[in-house]
């Protein structure tokens, strides 16, 4: 791991430098995105599956892209049951904690004006699942739950095939009517512009990697996304006073991801870090994942050596981390001091791993820095905030002048007549004459 003292007089250098590396960049693959888009846009399911011969190296025919009803039913039976149970009850836990974190319509009333904001889910969305060798029905319940909670009709997902019976199950739990086997950017571009059996949604969410990422950026305009996330992230942030084996174990967890992965401890306490670094390297000589661990630790694994607490919350701010685990003393205490994180984990015995699968919060956060300025996926990604605004006569006579006035300094006499055509007593369908006196006068 990588060592950054704030006390040499190069530090500040060094800290830029990481956190300009982390920024995402998709330069590399987005011309060949475009390229599938625009084959997707023009051949529809046919392009589907040449894409999907051609990357995938499946053959599947064009009725074979949705996965049927019967499959559905044959995997809740070969699923163990100890899984459906986990599963059902992180279910459970996600959809408490995202009716909870339902928004109200709210009206004002105040002198004769009628205001507020009413909120609308979207009609359709599309989640995506990545696959390959690794399954993830845990990115099924994050990503449709707050969906279905938030009152959307219809949710679509799509995975690259062939559909693992664990991903069948954890989407007839979750809600999912229609699940398409197909993935990568090409299933990005069939849900936001639509083919023949896949509908275009209005909002598409998932976890996916940079050809996924890259094209819900271009895609974005055309359909709602709900963040551009790259690789996972975690920083511990410790006064000394606790374990250092709970650091080392969930700094591990975080490295197992991919070699991309962020694992980073911030601390006062030299010793301390010593110890963590120790026990991360003998942790990591026993997992099966070693090779990944061990070159995601020599790549972004990162020990930063400040001063005191205020610069540590100060560089992790900076840092924006997607997952924060405070290892304090007193944790609540310091949770005020935190400005940007995806989701923060308080305490030394609340690992990541919870929020990952099963106590509530989403795991699909902002990433890169991003958390400076976006949220976890939630209900909110899939509603709509409609404001809306009545007035009495009195009202919009106290306004007018207001209203007028700025409409005046702006140039446009037509906003200026739409007010003062409405308050003239007794002159309804008579005010031509005087509408056009005023016409490019811009004077209330």
């Amino acid at each position: 791991m990588k060592w950054l003292r704030c006390s040499e007089k190069d530090f500040e250098l060094g800290w830029r430098r990481v956190l300009e590396r982390r920024a995402s960049s998709f330069e590399e693959v987005e011309a060949q995105v475009r390229e599938i888009i625009n084959e997707v846009r023009e051949g529809g399911d046919k392009a589907l599956l040449e894409l999907t011969r051609h990357l995938d190296g499946l053959d599947l025919k064009p009725d074979e892209i949705e996965v049927p009803r019967e499959e559905w039913q044959r995997a809740s039976g070969v699923v163990d049951q100890d899984l459906k149970e986990a599963l059902l009850r992180a279910k459970e836990e996600i959809e408490g904690f995202c009716r909870r974190a339902l928004p109200r319509d709210w009206m004002d009333v105040k002198g004769g004006v009628i205001r507020g904001e009413i909120f609308r889910a979207v009609e359709r969305v599309g989640v995506y699942v990545p696959g390959g060798k690794a399954l993830y029905p845990s990115s099924v319940l994050m990503g449709v739950i707050p969906a279905i909670a938030a009152g959307v009709k219809e949710v679509i997902v799509v995975t690259p095939p062939l559909v693992s019976p664990v991903i069948l199950y954890a989407c007839e739990i979750a809600g999912v009517r229609r699940l398409f086997q197909v993935g990568g950017a090409q299933a990005i571009a069939a849900l936001a512009l639509g083919t023949e059996r896949i509908p275009r949604v209005d909002v598409i969410v998932g976890p996916g990697n940079r050809y996924v990422t890259a094209a819900k950026k271009i895609l974005y305009g055309q359909v709602g996304i709900d963040m551009l996330a790259g690789p996972s992230e975690l920083l511990v942030l410790s006064d000394g006073t606790t374990s250092p084996w709970k650091a080392a174990l969930d700094l591990l967890s975080q490295a197992e991801h991919d070699e991309d992965a962020w694992a980073v401890l911030v601390t006062p306490e030299e010793g301390y870090a010593k110890e963590v670094e120790r026990s991360l390297h003998r942790l990591a000589s026993r997992t099966p994942r070693r090779d990944i661990v061990e070159r995601s630790l020599g790549k972004n694994g990162l020990i930063v050596l400040c001063r005191d607490l205020e610069e540590a919350f100060r560089l992790s701010n900076e840092f924006a981390p997607e997952h924060l685990e405070l290892h304090l003393r007193e944790p609540w205490k310091w949770l005020g001091e935190v400005k940007n994180a995806g989701s923060v984990f308080v305490g030394e015995d609340t690992p990541v791993v919870l929020g990952d699968y099963c106590a509530g919060p989403n795991h699909i956060l902002p990433t890169g820095g991003s958390a400076r300025f976006s949220s976890p996926l939630g209900v909110l990604n899939f509603m709509k905030r409609i404001q809306f605004l009545s007035v009495t006569t009195e009202a919009l006579r106290g306004l007018y002048p207001v209203g007028a006035r700025i409409a005046q300094e702006e140039g446009l006499g037509g906003h200026v007549l739409a007010l003062k055509g409405r308050i003239k007593d007794g002159e309804e369908g008579s005010g031509q004459s005087e509408d056009q006196g005023d016409r490019g006068s811009g004077q209330p």
